[in-house]
């Protein structure tokens, strides 16, 4: 007659055991939420800078979580400000996202490429700063752009730069 008491507190501790998630606390059973600027440092490194017109540059942006898990999911914005205009930067064509789950003192980095463009031209984009905001969050960081004009893509008066995908840092 033991036999079941056991069975049946052995069962009830397997359905409690299942029951569980992977210990977040977010919301609708999500164990993470998305990075957002205020929990995280983000920084831009030393850049590749593009000497002249025609060149191209690379901008290091690096993110440091230092709050709770998150997530980055998708791919960074960058909005260039000229001081009259606010240009958005594409994604680099062909690159694919992928999410990283970033921990508390974990990193990630993504890159801005960008074709020099001549300055004073109306063909070029007098950026005067960078707006970087972050996956699935509305907030915004500003940095100062001064790696000279940058170049349109003909026509479309789209700036020739890009946004590539999040790596993580580290092992």
């Amino acid at each position: 007659m033991r036999a079941i008491p056991l069975t049946v507190t052995a069962l009830a501790a397997a359905l409690l055991l299942t029951a569980c998630n992977d210990g977040g606390g977010g919301k609708n059973g999500k164990s993470s939420s998305a990075c957002e600027i205020g929990g995280v440092s983000v920084q831009i490194g030393s850049a590749s800078v593009a000497p002249a017109a025609g060149d191209t540059g690379e901008v290091p942006v690096s993110i440091t979580n230092q709050s709770a898990p998150c997530t980055l999911d998708k791919f960074a914005s960058a909005v260039l400000n000229t001081g009259n205009a606010e240009v958005t930067v594409p994604v680099q064509q062909g690159a694919k996202a992928q999410k990283l789950k970033l921990a508390k003192g974990d990193s990630a980095t993504f890159s801005i490429s960008y074709v020099r463009g001549k300055a004073g031209e109306k063909s070029s984009v007098a950026a005067k700063t960078v707006k970087i905001a972050l996956p699935g969050s509305t907030a915004t960081r500003s940095f100062p752009w001064s790696y000279g004009p940058i170049a349109t893509n003909g026509t479309q008066g789209t700036p020739n730069a890009s946004v590539s995908a999040f790596q993580q840092v580290g092992d």
